[in-house]
Order: structure tokens, then sequence, then C-alpha cells
């Protein structure tokens, strides 16, 4: 009976949904760092079409974002980093005329770095934001977003099944994007980034794919450090960080007995 109360509290004072992959109706995404663990995320908020969530950063961690298509269609999804389009590296908005992977049905993808060439790309991995491949552009409008955007294909004829960004971009991909360094003088930032990590061997191909014009279901996560979480108060660090205690609201305790009754 106590540990069945003890889980009641716990689940009535969290207000943030926590979970290990985002599931929507189109895809489902998840983000693994390469010692296989898989991020929380803390929902914000939830429609059919538009999910956010904010998730811990860890400095130094290299990860990959995993999609699984849950339709029994083809889909493209254009996946953005810090506000840029990670095939292309161009400022992304994310539009069904940008650069995209392509998933078949129920096939499940994962997405490790900015892609420099056919077969390689550059990893990611979280830094602060002076450290960050964005920060060479001087944009830090979408810093710390990871966001994935699904575009149906349009039905129209049967197409071989293919696994690579879409070929409605024909610019060459090779020589595209240069390694970002951080400019002279940055000043250090207590946001998170994504930075221009290691190269690896990662093949692709190009296929036909005509996407629709509307997306149909787009997922963002703001990734942050711990410790600009705590003061957001979306995971529970205690009573630090500025936190005004609350004496209704925080308190999780039992009755106490009566002063002077042991």
């Amino acid at each position: 009976m106590k540990t069945f109360l003890s889980m009641c509290v716990i689940v009535l004072l969290w207000v943030n949904t926590v979970s290990a992959a985002i599931v929507g109706n189109a895809v489902e995404v998840s983000v693994i760092t390469d010692n296989g663990w898989s991020i929380p995320f803390y929902m914000v908020k939830s429609t059919n079409v538009l999910k956010k969530v904010y998730a811990e950063a860890v400095k130094g961690n290299h990860y990959r974002i995993v999609v699984k298509n849950n339709l029994n269609r083809r889909v493209g999804v254009v996946v953005a980093v810090d506000g840029r389009n990670i095939i292309s590296g161009q400022k992304s908005w994310l539009r069904n005329t940008e650069r995209m992977y392509i998933l078949d049905p129920y096939v499940t993808n994962e997405y490790s770095g900015w892609r420099t060439g056919q077969n390689r790309v550059n990893r990611f991995y979280f830094t602060d934001v002076p450290d960050s491949y964005v920060a060479a552009f001087g944009d830090q409008s979408a810093m710390g977003v990871i966001a994935v955007t699904v575009y149906p294909e349009i039905r129209r004829y049967e197409q071989s099944p293919g696994l690579s960004y879409s070929a409605r971009e024909k610019r060459a991909q090779d020589g595209a994007m240069g390694k970002a360094a951080p400019s002279p003088g940055a000043e250090a930032s207590e946001n998170a980034g994504t930075g221009f990590g290691r190269e690896e061997y990662s093949p692709s191909w190009r296929v036909q794919f005509d996407p629709e014009s509307r997306a149909v279901e787009s997922i963002l996560i703001k990734y942050e450090w711990r410790e600009n979480l705590c003061r957001k108060n979306i995971i529970n660090c205690g009573r630090t960080y500025g936190h005004y205690y609350n004496r209704l609201w925080d308190n999780e305790s039992f009755a106490p007995p009566p002063p002077g009754l042991r």
C-alpha cells in the first residue's frame, strides 16, 4: 500500500510527460547518443500536426536522429538542426522544396551528421554556441532546435523503393559545405548548439520523389543544457536555480504528527 501511494504522488507531481521517443501520427522520432542513451523528451505541446518537446543535451556527446515512418506510403523528411538543412547546409524553412531524406513505408533510418558528400557526413555533437556549425554563418535564429517535418508522397504512379535525399534538388552536393570554424572573438553562450564533428562514411543515393504541398507533421525538439532546463522548471532539480518554493504547490510530504507528539 505504501508503494502504491508513492507512485500516485509521483504521477501527480510531474506536469511534463517524459518519453524516450516522440510518437506521432506519421513518424516516430528519437535522439540517441553514441553510448546508446536515448535522450528523454519533455512534452510541451502536442497536436495532430505539431509536436514540441524539450530535451537535455550533454556537452560533447555525439548523437543521431532516428526517424521511423509509421505510414503505409513513402514520406520525405526535411531535417534541420539549429535552423540549417542537414543535407544542403542551407538555412531551412522546413519546406517541401528543400532537400529531404526519403523513407519507405514502416522503415526506420538514422541521420548522424551534416551531409558533405554522396557517401560522407560530419557528425553531430552537442557543444557551446560559438563552436557550433551555424555560428560560422552568423545566424542563431533557430539555435538549439532539431526539426523533423514530414511530407507524404503524391500517389500518381509506382516507383522503385529508395532511401536517400530527394532528386528534386538538382544542385551538386560535393563541395557545397565547408567546415564551420567559430568566428573570432565570439562570446561564450549558455545555450547548447550542434558542432561539425568527425567525418564518417555514410552512403546515399538519389530517388524520384514528389512530395505533397503541405506537411502532415512537424516535430520540434528544443535541446538545452541541464541547468537551463532546471531554470525553466522543465525538470525537477530541487529548490535551486532561483526557484521560488510554494508551500502548497511544492509540498510533497505526508501529514506530520502534532507538535510535541512522537
